[in-house]
Parts: structure tokens; C-alpha cells; sequence
């Protein structure tokens, strides 16, 4: 019997702090570390995960700026994948980059995780990406099942916005922490979670069964980008579906009839007409 497990998440840690000269490794690498412990042994949820269940995610920070008062600027790159029934691979859910990244650590300084209060802006960014990772993850196998952790991302974010720091203000830009929530809460945006749902359960999930059966939910679902797309063109939703699934719909759709990959075509080349070469290998397809 597999024994149950609160933690959450499988995640691994990775700091890319080149452009920093003068500084020891060192404050780098317990910075890894501290991040590494928090995300890996803190119970974010009440949900029961085997450890085999846990998510894979990684967190890749690139540090650009390091002041003596240990002043963290940079980015981070956000990864999480989710496997495919009865099937070796795994689904890339999250593949994002976070570019207001600002924080305060002192080297050696224990990460505290508390859900009621912020404790650092630190602890904020990596409560909001965990719980956004958890919350994909949930939705991805039953219809909004991430519900709660998306109220708890509501809260994270309320906080980081009253305490002033970059990233979590709502319009300020279209692609921060906080456009990232409302693209997928909004009332007009919404539906990209039930499209999380029925892309993996019913869509990968069944291929494995029936290919013709699962690709047919996926491209009956690709309506959702279109109006998603209408209601709001710069909408992030729309960037992280193309970060994260473009190269797998080619693989998706490389042995569909050539009439299902012209329409899947027709749909994301209005949407991403930049990605003339991942379009193009789904609509020339491979060779049956």
C-alpha cells in the first residue's frame, strides 16, 4: 500500500546568477536551497498526495540585479507537467516566465510559509506559483477542480498588491501575476479552465484509448482560444496556451485526416500568426 503524503509538489530549484559579479556563490546557493526545502516540503493544501502523485514543476530564476542590502532582480521561469493515462509521457500544464521578480533575502533567513499574511515578497511569489501549479494541475483532471486554490491565489494576490511590491498590480501589466489570475477567473475569459479539463482528461487522457476519440475533444475545444481571443485579444491566456501546447499539437495532430488539421489550423493561425512553423507542421502533418 502506497502510503499518503500531504505535500504537493515535486519541484526542482535552479538560480542562474552569471550576470552578478563580486558576489559569493555562496548567498546564491543557500538561496537555492531555502527555495528548494519551502517548495518541496510545505503542506500548501489539505489535499493527500502519494508520492508518486506528486507534481513535477520547476523554478528557474535568472538574477539580474544583487545589492549589498540582499536585494534579489530578475526573472522566473515557472514548469509543470502533468502525466497521460496509461502512457509514459507527460504534458507540459505551465511553461511561463515571470519577469517582476523582486525580493529581500538574507542568507540563511528560514522561509515561513503562513496563508493569512505575507510574510515576504519572496514567500508571496513562490505561495502564488505553487498554488497556481496545484490549482492547473486539479483542473486538469476534474471539471474546475481547482477552485480553492484559485481563491487562495485571489488572496495572495489582494496581499501582494497592498503591500506595494512589483508584480501583483492589477493593469498595470498585461502579463504579471496578477493578469495571470484575472485571465483565468474572469467572467469572459473563464472557460480556458474548462478547456484545462477537457484538453487533458478528455482529450490525452482518452487518446491513449482512441486517438480519433481524444483528438476529436481537443479540436472541439480548440473553439475556446477563438473566443477567449475575441473577448480579450491580449489576454495571457492566450501566450501560456501557446507556450505550453503549440509543440505538442503538432505531435497531436501529425496522423489527423488533413480536413481536421486544416480547420485546427485555420483556428491558431488567426490567434498566433507568428508561429508560422509550428502552424505549418500541424498542417502539413507527418506521413501515415
Amino acid at each position: 500500500m502506497t502510503k499518503a503524503s500531504a505535500q504537493e509538489l515535486n519541484c526542482q530549484v535552479e538560480i542562474n546568477a552569471s550576470q552578478i559579479e563580486g558576489v559569493s556563490k555562496d548567498s546564491f546557493n543557500t538561496l537555492t536551497e531555502a527555495i528548494t526545502d519551502y517548495m518541496n516540503t510545505t503542506q500548501f493544501t489539505n489535499a493527500q498526495f502519494s508520492p508518486m502523485e506528486r507534481i513535477d514543476c520547476k523554478l528557474f530564476f535568472v538574477i539580474t540585479e544583487y545589492t549589498d542590502n540582499e536585494n534579489y532582480t530578475g526573472t522566473l521561469q515557472i514548469q509543470s507537467t502533468r502525466p497521460v493515462y496509461n502512457t509514459n509521457y507527460n504534458s507540459t500544464m505551465i511553461n511561463f516566465k515571470d519577469t517582476a521578480v523582486s525580493f529581500t533575502y538574507q542568507q540563511g533567513e528560514p522561509l515561513i510559509f503562513n496563508q493569512n499574511h505575507m510574510e515576504s515578497n519572496l514567500t508571496a511569489i513562490l505561495n502564488y506559483w505553487a498554488y497556481f501549479i496545484i490549482a492547473m494541475d486539479f483542473d486538469s483532471f476534474s471539471p474546475r477542480g481547482g477552485d480553492p486554490w484559485y481563491d487562495r491565489l485571489q488572496a495572495i494576490v489582494q496581499m501582494g498588491q497592498s503591500s506595494g511590491e512589483v508584480g501583483w498590480k492589477a493593469f498595470d501589466d498585461n502579463k504579471n501575476r496578477a493578469a495571470v489570475l484575472a485571465a483565468f477567473t474572469d467572467p469572459a475569459t473563464v472557460d480556458l479552465r474548462d478547456m484545462v479539463y477537457q484538453y487533458h482528461r478528455k482529450g490525452l487522457d482518452e487518446m491513449a484509448l482512441s486517438t480519433e476519440k481524444g483528438r476529436k475533444v481537443i479540436t472541439d475545444n480548440l473553439a475556446t482560444i477563438t473566443k477567449v481571443y475575441k473577448a480579450n485579444s491580449m489576454s495571457v491566456g492566450l501566450t501560456m496556451f501557446k507556450d505550453s501546447k503549440l509543440d505538442e499539437l503538432v505531435n497531436v495532430y501529425s496522423k489527423a485526416p488533413q480536413t481536421e488539421r486544416t480547420d485546427v489550423y485555420k483556428i491558431l493561425e488567426e490567434i498566433y500568426p507568428t508561429e508560422t512553423k509550428r502552424l505549418d507542421a500541424i498542417k502539413k502533418g507527418s506521413e501515415k
